[in-house]
């Protein structure tokens, strides 16, 4: 067992819990701040500290594994700006980007966003992309964001990294990406009726047939 402290109160739980199973095991009952549990949603974006540490951490708590003398907090919702737009009535450059959210040319650069990002992503480097209006780079750099909003807790300039590049991804998959060749033959297939046999057999299997045709299934490279 291990000592930590949630909201200033000292509790033991077992080591090699993650954060949000430590949460639970001390009695909290989680309603926010939990989603997947495996590192994809974002939504239990963590800040914690150590005992006798001035630094701040940031990490999900879902994949973060509790350490004796963390000092642990939820983070709750917080608004953040996110105006309406018809993607198909914009243009694909960096002008229509900085015209949604002006305030990207606030970024001074100080890279506070991506020492706080649990998923290592270069945050000023996409920010620093779409300052310049290359939307390839925005959506390469950024593809890994889950939209946790600890960037935006952080930022001293008060702009929403995540949100500037989804429009930025938008975008680019709207009008500049390739198009997947593979894509468009098999949304033709599906249209055809091609696999209406084969998902009205699935449809009378049991869940443990299901099961063992999933886990048989071959899988692409």
């Amino acid at each position: 067992m291990i000592d930590i402290f949630i909201f200033s109160q000292q509790y033991q739980v077992p080591e090699g819990l993650t954060i949000l199973k430590a949460f639970e095991w001390a009695g909290f009952k989680l309603t926010h701040g939990v989603g997947c549990r495996g590192g994809f949603c974002g939504a239990c974006g963590t800040v914690f500290r150590h005992q006798r540490d001035y630094r701040l951490h940031y990490a999900l708590a879902c994949q973060t594994v509790v350490e004796p003398g963390m000092i642990l907090t939820q983070i709750p919702f917080f608004p953040a700006q996110h105006p309406s737009y018809d993607l198909n009535a914009l243009k694909a450059d960096g002008l229509t980007l900085l015209g949604i959210y002006p305030e990207t040319l606030s970024c001074f650069g100080c890279n506070t966003c991506t020492k706080s990002c649990p998923q290592d992503i270069d945050v000023l480097g996409y920010i620093s992309a779409a300052l310049r209006g290359d939307l390839a780079d925005l959506a390469d750099i950024s593809f890994d964001c889950i939209m946790c909003g600890l960037c935006v807790a952080r930022c001293p300039a008060e702009i929403v990294p995540p949100n500037i590049s989804l429009l930025g991804r938008r975008l680019y998959g709207r009008y500049l990406a390739p198009t997947a060749g593979h894509l468009h033959k098999r949304v033709q297939e599906i249209e055809a009726g091609t696999f209406q046999e084969a998902i009205s057999e699935l449809k009378t299997l049991t869940i443990g047939e299901l099961k063992a045709r999933y886990s048989q299934r071959e899988i692409e490279a």
